[in-house]
């Protein structure tokens, strides 16, 4: 159930678009076109977007770039999340993360299986923060996109989402590697 406290102000964040594939472009992009429409309706900004090949380096590359960059609060990936040899963008993540938001996956999936079913259990759908950026990593399909987007990014990127979400608690990312 979501709840919005319309007494609090909306904070847009700045939403970098990773699409994960050895054959689209971007004229051909629908996943990544299903999550910028979404994330600009919602009042975000789109930071960045690019399309890179399935090699868990080049993702892992592109993430690292994006966490560092100021310009940037969330990564959303979108493709090679499945169980194929060429499936790494969850190995990529993993590769970047600090921590991992293990419940993501998990609500991910209970949200597939009311669409999909059973087939849920062939996505690996991950999110974690690094650097004071959250990176969430998401199957290539448009529905997937629509389903994670409309069910939980959303709701948790929505500062007036009750009773928590990942906005309020952005400037407490990184704290550890502050000085005391």
């Amino acid at each position: 159930m979501s709840r919005i406290d319309e007494s609090k102000e909306f904070i847009p964040v700045r939403i970098a678009v990773l699409t994960v594939s050895d054959t689209r472009s971007l004229a051909e992009d629908r996943s990544g076109d299903t999550l910028v429409a979404r994330l600009e309706a919602a009042g975000h900004t789109l930071a960045d977007r690019k399309i890179v090949q399935d090699e868990r380096d080049v993702i892992a590359d592109q993430l690292r770039e994006w966490c560092a960059s100021d310009a940037v609060d969330v990564i959303i990936s979108t493709g090679g999340t499945g169980l194929t040899g060429r499936d790494v963008t969850v190995e990529a993540h993993r590769d970047v993360y600090e921590k991992e938001i293990e419940a993501f996956g998990t609500v991910f999936t209970m949200v597939s299986m009311q669409k999909i079913g059973t087939s849920a259990v062939q996505s690996r759908a991950t999110g974690g923060v690094a650097l004071g950026t959250y990176l969430f990593a998401l199957p290539g399909s448009t529905g997937a996109c629509k389903d994670a987007w409309d069910e939980i990014l959303k709701w948790q990127l929505d500062y007036r989402h009750k009773p928590c979400n990942f906005v309020e608690i952005m400037p407490r990312l990184d704290e550890h590697m502050r000085r005391k």
